[in-house]
Formats: structure tokens, C-alpha cells, sequence
């Protein structure tokens, strides 16, 4: 159906991911980030990159993201990159004739008062501070997608995804979501023998978390399902406090010591879980890892690769 499928921002831990999903089905694609010198917050290159190359669709993986504390301390940086990034694209696609445009968008762009994410429900409400700059710039993408449908007939598949994990994410107290960040603190405790394990927050809410794997599955399935503007979620339609998270990954670590709530860090949005009936309807699928399993092998990875220090293939 498409002959030349554009990744931007390829390298990153859910671009990688499209690009295998990609490969192996035999899809022609070109994969660019920043690495590569390509900076989609310059319009007039990306728009240069788009009329040499002549894609006809395009799965934007290109984000600038960071986790609770980074959202707190960073606003600025979150919304200016983000805003720039995805504008830019959305617009060289227009420009160039690109037939379809599939737009990953956080979850985090839910009002903060709901518990369980219906897309009919997206609009009811304020975001929640740690993620409104952030959550505001992706929400603004959806926006600009309507805008282009209504004005151009520009097709936009809109996903809202929960966070993902999974070999190959990111292992920083900051830019990590508390998935990554946990994993972290327990194997490293573990290897150095501390006697306990700090866990920000309360534990106390619910997150919903979607194993990288299948989130890349999603995007690429995007490009074949009737076209849409509406957005549609995608997810396992349940979730698991930060505290029961916190433990099931020091089982499955093997990490023996104690586990501390700092209560003076923040929560954040007290839950988060996606309703996907209209996903099983569209897409005619569900994710299929299971979550201790998931944890398992991004254990194993995080180990072979940010302990043992060597490289395998994500």
C-alpha cells in the first residue's frame, strides 16, 4: 500500500521498535533523528527532507520526554521541543503529498479527574500540572490534524498510548517513568547491597503500562485500518499501583531489602487506565505480553546491558 514509510526520530526507544516491526513485515521505511543531524524543530529542513525523499506516510516517533520530576522542572523545554517537533512534520508531510500521517499521543493528555480513559471523554476536563506541558503540546497534535482534515482532507491516525517499557528504555532517576526508574534502583541495589529501595511517592496510584513491542505493533497496524481522525486508544485496558509495581519488580529482581515511600516526592494523576473497546473493534487485535513477563526481559536487558555493560540488540 505505501512504498516508502518515514520514521523520525527512529532511534529513540519506541522508533527502533517501528522500524523492526517494519523490517520484518517487509515494508520499505526510512528511519532519521536528531543523531543523524536531522532536527525537525527546523522547518526548512525537515520540509527539504520531505521533497527529496517524497514519502507517502509517515509514523512519528520523534518525542522530547522525561518522567514525573522532569515534567515539574522542565515545562518549557517539554513544550517548546514537542510543539516544534510535531508541527514541522505534519506540515512538510502536507506539503509533499504524504497520504497518511500516524500520530502517537501520551495518555497523559486525559483530563486529570477521570480514572478510566474513554476517548469520548478526552476533552472533559483539566490535564494534570506535572504533565500539562507536555500532555498539552501532544494534545495540540490532534488539533492539528483536525484542522488539516477539515481544511485539506489530510489523513491522521491518532493513537493515545499509556507509558511504555521494555528493553531498550530509558534508565534515569529523572527521564525515566517510574517502570524504568524502579527497575533500576532494584537491580542496582541488589548489586551494591543497600538494605532498602526509596519509591517516590505514596504508591498509591495506577498506572497503565503497555510493553514496547506491542505499542510499535499498534503504530504500524495504523497504517492499514480505516482512516479516522477520531483518536483511539490503545493499551491493556488495566492497571497497577506504583507500590504493587514496586514489589512485583523486587521479586522478579530478587532483591531481598526494603522497600520505603518517599511521600515527599510527587504522585502525580492519582490513576490511569485506558478503556480499548473501541481498539479490539478497530484494530481487531490486543497487546499480547503479559506484564511480569514484559518486566522479566526488561530485567534481563537492563543487566546484560547497563551492568555487564554489553550490547544486544533491542
Amino acid at each position: 500500500m505505501f512504498k516508502k514509510v518515514f520514521v523520525p526520530g527512529g532511534n529513540g526507544f519506541v522508533g527502533k521498535r517501528v522500524v523492526k516491526k517494519l523490517r520484518e513485515k517487509g515494508i520499505n521505511y526510512v528511519s532519521l533523528s536528531l543523531r543523524d543531524g536531522y532536527d525537525f524543530r527546523n522547518f526548512e529542513q525537515t520540509k527539504r527532507l520531505f521533497e527529496e525523499e517524497r514519502f507517502d506516510a509517515v509514523i512519528n516517533c520523534a518525542a522530547f520526554v522525561g518522567g514525573i520530576q522532569y515534567g515539574y522542572e522542565k515545562p518549557a523545554e517539554l513544550f517548546y521541543n514537542n510543539i516544534l517537533m510535531s508541527t514541522y512534520l505534519m506540515e512538510a508531510a502536507r506539503l509533499t503529498g504524504v497520504k497518511r500521517f500516524v500520530n502517537p499521543i501520551s495518555n497523559c493528555t486525559y483530563p486529570e479527574r477521570l480514572s478510566e480513559f474513554k476517548e469520548e471523554e478526552w476533552w472533559d476536563g483539566a490535564l494534570h500540572e506535572s504533565v500539562l506541558a507536555y500532555g498539552f503540546a501532544r494534545k495540540a497534535s490532534w488539533v492539528q490534524s483536525w484542522a488539516y482534515y477539515k481544511q485539506y482532507g489530510f489523513e491522521t491516525i491518532n493513537l493515545i498510548l499509556p507509558n511504555m517499557y521494555g528493553p531498550g528504555d530509558h534508565f534515569d532517576e529523572k527521564r525515566s517513568h517510574a517502570l524504568g526508574a524502579l527497575i533500576m534502583k532494584f537491580v542496582e541495589a541488589k548489586r551494591k547491597k543497600q538494605p532498602k529501595v526509596v519509591v517516590w511517592g505514596t504508591g498509591k496510584p495506577v498506572r497503565e503500562w503497555l510493553y514496547v513491542d506491542d505499542g510499535a505493533e499498534a503504530l504500524v497496524r495504523a497504517l492499514y485500518i480505516e482512516p479516522t481522525i477520531e483518536p483511539i486508544n490503545i493499551g491493556v485496558g488495566k492497571g497497577i499501583s506504583i507500590l504493587e509495581l514496586a514489589k512485583l519488580i523486587k521479586e522478579i529482581v530478587g532483591y531481598e531489602g526494603e522497600i520505603v515511600l518517599d511521600t515527599s516526592k510527587p504522585d502525580g494523576a492519582p490513576c490511569k487506565i485506558m478503556n480499548v473497546e473501541k481498539m479490539k473493534k478497530i484494530f481487531k487485535w490486543s497487546p499480547e505480553m503479559d506484564l511480569r513477563e514484559g518486566i522479566k526481559k526488561t530485567v534481563e536487558w537492563y543487566i546484560k546491558n547497563r551492568v555487564e555493560g554489553k550490547e544486544s540488540e533491542v
